[in-house]
């Protein structure tokens, strides 16, 4: 605490912070100036981060990395080939050393105090050799190279982000604390990723936060070791906001703050709908829908976490480059039992009026979103079929290849599947296509795209869908795929 005007004051209740790898790379000194330290007069802090990126993807720093990782690969599968080998480890030394300078030129140009600047630009000298001393035993040693490899190679993005910001914060007068996550956890690659994984990432989380008293923890968003593996498993990209959230559990949070460059969640995309409105508060259920149907909002393990917490802790999405803005808040709400949603709906009469009597202006959705990159395959059975075996034939040749289903429209003898053509292999697609003519005729409609109507209680709107498609008869848009879910968001 010596020396340091900002630290945790142990009186106050926590708030846990995730800034995403552009923040880090374009903002650093907004985050430790107006966030971080404002912040400090009110709650104690967690800042949690993703590697740095400065917004072109190619350049930021996890797309170099993956680069890193795809000259390790090759390096390991050329063990009769030195020649080819040490060009591999060549290029994964041009990579390392863009990303070295990369960091270098940031802690130059947010840390002031030189000795700390020193100390920052040794430190990612000596993290980057490390990487490559690692290439280099791959080479010697004949390394196995696997799912966990790749993650050892990613990890390097957010420890570099960390010490880049805690060197930016201390600069700034924040008494803070690096801390690594990247072998807390201890699980094997068969594990399964279930409840007492959890149980116990909170628990180790909370030991490691704990250990730094005053000092604020600037934590790493990648963690490990995970069952299977962080990247490639079923966590995947987005793993730093799930970090965020299991360190707000552990330590039961009063808020987890998701720092982005936008103002919160809009009922629509404001660079395609200028008119598009911020959302002041939406339901986890509904930021969950909206997540899955196009728009980047939360990783989905996020805000199981959270709304699954005792007690449950709420979500706010803010602007780094706005902080006094509110933001919009996820605010957990209660699961409604069977019986709850047979009352609702047999009291609609009654809710469709106010205290006064008079009708009350008819509901309307929370948001709209688009989800491009869609291919529409159409299966029509040449055979009459008992079609539960027609069904079970399509979906497990699916299963087979790996393919996820967006949305399904069904009759007996036809089923049309829409799939998010971008987080889908091209050959397990093409074979996957070829393997459904077996089961009658196939056409596949590309470049299509999902429009959802997302909110709370949607069966319960009366004349929403026909607004919906009388809308978007008016704009010539044809539909090929209707679909309501289920869960009544959408």
């Amino acid at each position: 605490m010596s020396g340091y005007s900002y630290f945790n004051s142990p009186e106050l209740g926590w708030v846990v912070q995730k800034f995403g790898g552009t923040s880090v790379g374009k903002f650093p000194g907004k985050i430790a100036h107006d966030i971080v330290r404002a912040s400090l007069l009110r709650n104690r802090v967690v800042v949690v981060c993703s590697a740095r990126s400065t917004g072109k993807k190619a350049e930021g720093t996890t797309s170099r990395l993956l680069g890193v990782y795809a000259m390790l690969k090759a390096v390991g599968a050329a063990t009769n080939a030195e020649e080819e080998q040490l060009a591999h480890i060549d290029n994964a030394k041009m990579l390392m050393n863009d990303i070295c300078k990369d960091h270098i030129a940031a802690a130059e140009a947010y840390v002031s105090d030189p000795v700390l600047r020193q100390k920052l630009i040794t430190r990612i000298e000596a993290e980057c050799q490390e990487l490559v001393e690692y290439i280099i035993a791959t080479k010697r040693f004949n390394l196995e190279i696997n799912a966990r490899s790749k993650d050892r190679v990613i990890s390097f993005g957010e420890k570099l982000a960390c010490l880049s910001m805690t060197a930016v914060l201390q600069d700034g007068g924040v008494d803070a604390e690096y801390v690594d996550l990247g072998d807390v956890l201890h699980f094997e690659a068969a594990d399964p990723l279930d409840a007492n994984f959890y149980k116990t990432a909170v628990d180790a989380f909370q030991k490691k936060l704990g250990a730094c008293g005053t000092k604020v923890p600037v934590v790493t968003g990648f963690f490990g070791n995970v069952p299977g593996s962080l990247i490639d498993g079923d966590i995947g990209r987005g793993y730093t906001d799930l970090c965020a959230a299991l360190c707000a559990v552990g330590l039961k949070a009063e808020e987890l703050q998701i720092w982005k460059e936008v103002d919160g969640i809009f009922t629509a995309d404001p660079s395609k709908v200028p008119t598009a409105r911020l959302l002041t508060s939406i339901t986890p259920s509904e930021a969950a829908e909206l997540t899955f149907y196009g728009s980047e909002v939360i990783h989905h393990l996020t805000m199981d976490q959270v709304v699954r917490a005792t007690p449950p802790i709420p979500i706010r999405i803010k602007n780094v480059k706005n902080p006094r803005g509110t933001g919009t808040i996820v605010i957990p709400d209660p699961i409604l039992s069977a019986s709850h949603q047979l009352h609702r709906s047999r009291s609609l009469a009654h809710l469709a009026t106010n205290a006064d009597g008079l009708p009350k202006p008819p509901k309307r959705p929370t948001a709209v979103t688009i989800k491009d990159n869609i291919s529409v395959i159409n299966v029509h059975s040449n055979k009459r079929s008992i079609s539960h075996g027609f069904f079970a034939r399509v979906f497990s040749i699916l299963d087979k290849h790996s393919i996820s289903v967006d949305l399904i429209s069904t009759s007996e003898v036809h089923v049309s599947l829409a799939i998010h053509s971008a987080s889908t292999r091209i050959e397990a697609f093409s074979s996957a296509k070829q393997s459904l003519e077996e089961c009658g005729d196939v056409s596949v409609l590309s470049d299509m795209a999902i429009l959802s109507l997302v909110g709370a209680d949607m069966k319960n709107m009366v004349g929403v869908a026909g607004k919906m498609f009388s809308t978007l008869g008016e704009h010539n848009v044809n539909l090929e795929m209707i679909s309501q879910g289920m869960c009544e968001r959408d």
